[in-house]
C-alpha cells in the first residue's frame, strides 16, 4: 500500500486557522455503512446516534508546550516539551540553527530560566529544567497549535484548542484530541437527555501526530509513541453497550487508537489497558471495539487519514473528501468534521 494511495488536492483557503464563533456550529459530513455521504449540520449528531449508545471521549489536556528562549551564545531556539519523564525532565524538540549537544546550557523566557540538554532519545532531546516543568510552561509557555495554522497562538486559542471536558490534572498533550472541540456544554446535556452515554480514555497526544509519513510504502512506517490509558469503568460501559445491540462511538482517532490498542493488547480482547502505544491503524486493520468514528478532516498522505480509511474504505474516504471540497467543507483542526461508519464491505 503506498503513501500516495492517501493524497488528494485541497485549496489552501479550506484550512480553517481559526475557530467558528460556536463549538457546535460546524458542518457534519456522514459516511454510511455502504459508503454514501450526507450533509448535516455537527448538531445533527442528536439525530445520528441512538438512545444506549456510547460516546467515547479523550479527556487529556494540551500543555503550554512550546516555549522560546536562547542558547548562550545568544542565539534563538525553540524547546516544545514533547513528553514529561518527571517534575523536572522532559523529552523535547529543539529548534535551533544548530543541533545542541549533551551539556548545552539554554536558557528559556525574558528571565532566562536555565535548561540543560543531557542528551538524546531517538529523535528527541532529553532536557533537564531547573525549575518545575509545568511551572515553566505556566509562565513562558505558548500553546502549540498546529504549524498549518501559520501562526502564533492567541487568546482565542487558550479557551478554544481545549476541550469542554477535559481533566485538569490530566495536562500532557502537545495536540488536541480536535474532533471533540466540536462539543459544548449544552449539545452534551443534549446527547445525555436523548440516552446517549459518554466515557473516557485518556491519550496524551504527542508531536508525532503531525509528523509525515516519509516511507514510500506505508507498511514500512513506524508511529511515535504515546501513553494512554483505558480504565475498567469505560470497559464496562462498553461491554454493557454491545451486549444491548448499540454502537460504540469513539470520538476523534486518539481515542480510537486508544481503545484499540487496548484490545491489541489484550489478544483482540475487550479489556482495561494502560501503557504506551505505537498501533498503526491502516486498511486491512480489523477493529475490535470502535463501530463508528467522530473525526475531524485530515491533512493527505498521514496517518490519521488511513485510519479513517481503515474503518470506511480507502474510496469510501477520498470520495467523501472529494465532495467535500467541492462543497466548501473546512479542514484540519478547527475545521469541519465527519462522522463514519464501519463499512459492510
Amino acid at each position: 500500500m503506498q503513501l500516495s494511495d492517501f493524497s488528494f488536492d485541497l485549496p489552501d483557503e479550506l484550512i480553517a486557522r481559526y475557530p467558528l464563533d460556536s463549538r457546535s456550529a460546524s458542518r457534519l459530513l456522514h459516511i454510511d455503512a455502504n459508503g454514501q455521504f450526507h450533509d448535516h449540520a455537527f448538531t445533527d449528531i442528536l439525530d445520528l446516534l441512538k438512545d444506549g449508545d456510547l460516546l467515547v471521549l479523550n479527556d487529556t489536556k494540551v500543555m503550554k508546550a512550546r516555549l522560546k528562549g536562547k542558547r548562550a551564545t545568544g542565539g534563538a531556539i525553540e524547546v516544545l516539551v514533547e513528553r514529561m519523564l518527571d517534575t523536572h525532565t522532559a523529552h523535547c524538540h529543539i529548534k535551533s540553527s544548530n543541533s545542541p549537544k549533551a551539556g548545552a546550557e539554554l536558557y528559556i523566557g525574558e528571565d532566562a530560566v536555565p535548561v540543560t540538554v543531557q542528551g538524546r532519545h531517538e529523535n528527541l532531546f532529553v532536557v533537564k529544567f531547573s525549575q518545575p516543568i509545568l511551572s515553566v510552561l505556566d509562565q513562558y509557555g505558548q500553546l502549540p497549535i498546529p504549524p498549518y495554522f501559520n501562526r502564533e497562538a492567541e487568546d482565542i486559542d487558550t479557551e478554544r484548542y481545549q476541550t469542554v471536558f477535559h481533566d485538569p490534572e490530566k495536562i500532557a498533550s502537545v495536540a488536541a484530541p480536535t474532533a471533540s472541540l466540536h462539543f459544548d456544554q449544552d449539545l452534551l446535556e443534549k446527547l445525555a437527555a436523548k440516552g446517549v452515554q459518554k466515557t473516557f480514555v485518556t491519550l496524551h497526544v504527542g508531536a508525532g501526530t503531525f509528523m509525515p509519513v516519509r516511507t514510500t510504502d506505508i507498511t514500512n512506517h513506524i508511529m511515535h509513541s504515546e501513553w494512554c490509558d483505558v480504565p475498567q469503568a469505560t470497559i464496562d460501559l462498553i461491554l454493557e453497550t454491545k451486549a444491548r445491540g448499540n454502537k460504540v462511538i469513539a470520538v476523534g482517532t486518539t481515542a480510537t487508537r486508544a481503545l484499540e490498542s487496548a484490545a491489541q493488547a489484550n489478544q483482540g480482547q475487550i479489556a482495561a489497558w494502560t501503557g504506551d502505544t505505537q498501533i498503526f491503524i491502516y486498511p486491512g486493520y480489523q477493529f475490535c471495539i470502535v463501530d463508528r468514528l467522530i473525526t475531524n478532516f485530515h491533512l493527505p498522505e498521514s496517518t490519521l487519514l488511513m485510519l479513517v480509511s481503515a474503518l470506511s474504505n480507502r474510496d469510501n474516504i477520498l470520495a467523501a473528501y472529494k465532495h467535500a471540497v467541492e462543497q466548501r467543507y473546512r479542514f484540519f483542526s478547527y475545521g469541519d468534521a465527519m462522522l463514519v461508519d464501519q463499512a459492510k464491505f
